[in-house]
């Protein structure tokens, strides 16, 4: 066997794992992620309870691994976007590109807390991936001529999401508010909030993504 390369059993194995998190996503999204079954799963693909948990230690297991992939995922995207020289647009376009290939991927990382978890501390570091990304992105962008506000000031000292990262206050706000407006556009769409009001929600982003690269 070539060095580096897996065995058959590293390959089973990996399969099998790719099969039962294909079988959790398709619980997501019918009972969403509090009502998922390692049991069922189990059922599903023909094994008994205790040989799936040879795979997956229990349902928080599984859940970080699907949140782990999220994250990841749109991680990679960003810096693909944030490279290509897009600016802030075509961040934006890759948020929402991302958000509606699989709304159930979405709402998993971003919609409402599943009750009882908590994340290990390396999914924050994904995470930080993200805002790392739209941070750089913003700085590039630079800040308008808008005068610094109260906002500005309470960052200066509270500005510990941005990790080691050196940015000025004006920096981190055009940050978040970026990422708070088109995550709240983003999230009622996909919840179907929009649904039977007629317009595009589409042109609705790109009017918000608009906005907020003309300036402050």
């Amino acid at each position: 066997m070539a060095a580096g390369a897996a065995s058959p059993r590293e390959r089973y194995r990996s399969q099998v794992r790719a099969e039962i998190k294909e079988r959790a996503w398709e619980q997501i999204a019918t009972a969403g992620a509090s009502g998922l079954s390692l049991n069922a799963i189990a059922k599903e693909l023909g094994m008994s309870g205790p040989a799936l948990y040879r795979y997956f230690g229990g349902r928080d297991e599984l859940i970080t691994e699907l949140i782990r992939d999220a994250y990841r995922s749109l991680a990679d995207t960003f810096r693909a976007a944030a490279g290509s020289g897009g600016g802030l647009p075509g961040l934006a376009r890759a948020l929402r590109g991302w958000a509606l290939e699989d709304r159930q991927r979405y709402f998993l990382v971003y919609g409402t807390p599943v009750p009882g978890y908590h994340a290990p501390d390396d999914i924050t570091v994904i995470a930080r991936e993200i805002m790392s990304a739209l941070l750089e992105v913003c700085a590039a962008a630079g800040t308008g001529t808008a005068a610094p506000d109260g906002f500005d000031a309470h960052l200066a000292d509270h500005g510990q999401w941005a990790g080691d990262h050196a940015y000025p206050p004006a920096v981190l706000h055009r940050a978040l508010v970026f990422w708070s407006r088109l995550h709240g556009v983003l999230s009622l769409e996909l919840a179907g909030h929009f649904t039977g009001m007629g317009f595009d929600p589409e042109l609705l982003f790109a009017v918000e993504v608009e906005g907020l690269t003309a300036g402050r």
